[in-house]
């Protein structure tokens, strides 16, 4: 639907790539998300653990549990995206152009059985981009030579997770929202989101363009064979030059 969406916000409805279906896409979009919502309405349990719909379910459940689990995961991930908002004072008003959208938290349990909350903006009801959103990942035969390579050249091999990665990049789309209960104190107040929060269209491209920008500052060039594989030169204390990927 999204894709639908900017196709014809750049007026590309009528290629031959598009014509055949972004009309009844956009037909049955509301049958579309429905269902979608119904799918998700059904999931009520995950590893034996009930999984709450809202932050009033989760505390609820940790209410009846006698535990802190989800009140602890909405806290840890609160703290975490708090400098995605520019919180208004409430004589302040909305700059001119912001559109309001609806934001909540998403519950899940991970393999360990930890409680994870998600803070996720309602995206879909702003209007697409008019910049490119889409972002690719690297390749799996590049995974698969820079292997090779780092076992032929006796190479080390690092591997890391960005936490909250989306959140490293500002975003160019104006929206913002009303904090809810999850923001405790502050509920009520007008929030302008300032960052790349998950579930706004343009996120994804935003941290590719953050990352690739932050690559290129620290002396990394992007492989011409795959844009996702990052390289610069390097040394090894015996004076033997190899290259280092990211």
């Amino acid at each position: 639907m999204q894709l639908a969406q900017y196709a014809i916000e750049n007026n590309l409805q009528e290629e031959e790539a598009f014509c055949w279906w972004i009309k009844p896409t956009l037909k049955h979009k509301k049958s579309f998300i429905r269902a979608t919502q119904a799918r998700y309405a059904k999931h009520t349990h995950k590893f034996g653990i009930q999984v709450p719909a809202t932050i009033q379910e989760a505390l609820k459940i940790d209410q009846e549990m006698k535990t802190t689990f989800w009140y602890d995961a909405i806290q840890k991930e609160m703290a975490n995206i708090r400098t995605v908002f520019h919180f208004l004072d409430e004589c302040e008003r909305v700059p001119p152009g912001h559109k309001w959208i609806k934001c909540h938290l998403v519950f899940d349990v991970k393999m360990d059985l930890t409680r994870k909350a998600r803070y996720v903006a309602g995206g879909h009801v702003t209007n697409p981009p008019s910049e490119l959103t889409y972002s690719s990942v690297v390749m799996r035969d590049s995974m698969q030579i820079t292997l090779l390579l780092a076992a032929q050249n006796d190479v080390e091999l690092l591997a890391m997770d960005i936490g909250n990665a989306y959140l490293n990049a500002d975003t160019k789309e104006k929206v913002y929202t009303m904090a809810g209960p999850e923001f405790g104190e502050l509920e009520g107040r007008k929030v302008i989101i300032v960052r790349a929060l998950n579930g706004l269209q343009s996120s994804c491209a935003a941290w590719i363009v953050h990352l690739a920008n932050t690559l290129r500052d620290m002396g990394f060039t992007s492989c011409l064979a795959d844009a996702n594989v990052w390289y610069h030169s390097a040394k090894k204390p015996c004076g033997y030059e190899y290259y280092e990927y990211v």
